[in-house]
């Protein structure tokens, strides 16, 4: 349960000090602290992290918050596991005004572990901090950035292969979703003198190689195809979704027929991992919709729960090893529905550990009972469905509050503001990636 546990720090006249190591004789025993759900924080209280939770941790900023990104699948091999990590992002700020936009290439590297800490009053503590110091700047995390002007706020990114092709789709809160092409972007973060060229003399002249204006406003829902290259989803908030064809001059067909069904704001979009022609919806009117489009638009819905959150059904997930769909929605709940069993309209599992809006849902792409969630309410939560409380343990008795707990929940991450996107880094098994006002973070748990 260690996992779970923030650790409560006093602070009197401006120092920081450990509660523990003061007089906690009048305090009782220690409480694990349940994200808002209490106890409260007493006058001079903070939380502070616990670092034997986590195995990496990192945190960057970019300038302007992003409210979406995504990973770059690089050719760096998969499984990786070994320190220092390597990672490729794209994402899109949202800055004050429309003209200090931009599209961005990140390359993260030099990204170690976090260090376990050695055993007190040893000598290998006195010669670990040693080395710590000629380590420090050997060990400093790196951040190459390549940057496109964008004109208009950055709704949501979604980044796919055509074949040796890397591409991102960008929906604008100017209304229009557009297609990027990243390969001169990914040449220049690994290169620092092609990146300086790039940023003086080439960047403003990188236009989007397909622009869609077609939809009546703007809107966050973007998904592409793992199955059919190319072919990809857009939905906006005047509850209309378009589907696009590729053809063979490189370029897209986009149906101007909408698929019919929902009645306010199409929030999220997610493609069948089993089918080429099946995806699935969610939207502000709280319905979850399954759609086929071998089916005429205004007749490709298939299956609808009509009442599948109490609100807004925010985000969706499709489970790439199992036939689950992962919904996260207003009312703060996670729900589980198995596809065999959706015209049921009833969910095989619902937790309900955030306290706010859910912002973002992923299964992890190799363990299939995984997934991560992240709210409003500034929590981070994994998921283990395949968890089963041991009634032997101790923990329940010892803290009833542990007692409260969904057995299924693994770890609880805090200390971001204003969460926004995670997702699993499909070649790095285990680690996670969040942007939030607060920025980037990255990072894997003693848990997953």
């Amino acid at each position: 349960m260690a996992a779970r546990k923030s650790r409560r720090r006093t602070c009197e006249t401006g120092e920081p000090m450990e509660a523990e190591s003061g007089d906690t004789s009048s305090e009782g025993p220690a409480q694990v602290y349940l994200p808002g759900r209490g106890p409260p924080l007493r006058e001079g209280e903070e939380l502070v992290m616990d670092e034997e939770a986590y195995v990496l941790y990192h945190r960057a900023q970019t300038g302007a918050p992003c409210l979406s990104f995504d990973i770059v699948r690089d050719h760096l091999g998969d499984n990786r596991t070994e320190f220092p990590l390597t990672l490729y992002l794209c994402a899109g700020t949202q800055a004050e005004s429309a003209q200090s936009n931009r599209l961005m290439l990140l390359r993260m590297h030099n990204l170690h572990g976090t260090k376990a800490p050695p055993s007190e009053g040893s000598d290998e503590e006195e010669e670990e901090e040693e080395e710590d110091e000629e380590d420090e700047e050997e060990r400093k995390p790196q951040l190459e950035l390549a940057m496109v002007p964008h004109y208009g706020g950055i709704n949501r990114v979604r980044v796919s292969w055509l074949g040796e092709e890397p591409v991102v789709g960008v929906w604008s809160e100017k209304g229009q979703v557009e297609v990027y092409a990243l390969r001169r972007l990914l040449q220049v973060v690994d290169d620092s003198q092609a990146l300086a060229v790039f940023l003086r003399d080439e960047q403003a002249r990188v236009k989007p190689i397909f622009s869609f204006a077609g939809h009546m406003g703007e809107g966050f829902a973007l998904d592409w195809s793992p199955r059919v290259q190319g072919r990809l989803l857009t939905g906006d908030c005047q509850k209309n979704i378009h589907l696009w064809s590729p053809t063979d001059g490189g370029s897209w067909h986009v149906d101007q027929r909408p698929f019919v069904g929902h009645t306010r704001s199409v929030e999220d979009l997610q493609w069948s991992p089993t089918e080429d022609t099946v995806f699935a919806s969610c939207s502000a009117d709280a319905s979850i919709r399954i759609w086929d489009i071998r089916a005429a638009p205004g007749k490709a819905c298939m299956l609808t729960t009509a009442s599948a959150h109490d609100g807004d059904v925010n985000v969706i997930s499709w489970s790439r090893r199992e036939p689950f769909l992962l919904s996260g929605g207003d009312d703060g709940a996670l729900k589980v529905w198995d596809l065999r069993q959706f015209k049921s309209g009833t969910p095989v599992a619902t937790f309900k550990q955030h306290v706010a809006p859910i912002t973002s849902v992923e299964w992890h792409p190799q363990d299939s009972g995984v997934f991560a969630a992240s709210g409003a309410d500034n929590q981070i939560t994994q998921w283990d469905l395949a968890v089963e409380r041991d009634p032997e343990a101790g923990d329940m008795e010892a803290d009833p509050g542990l007692a409260a707990l969904p057995q299924q929940l693994l770890f609880v991450h805090q200390g971001e503001t204003d969460l926004k996107e995670l997702h699993w880094h499909p070649q790095c098994p285990g680690v996670l990636l969040s942007t939030a006002l607060s920025g980037f973070t990255i990072f894997r748990t003693i848990s997953v």
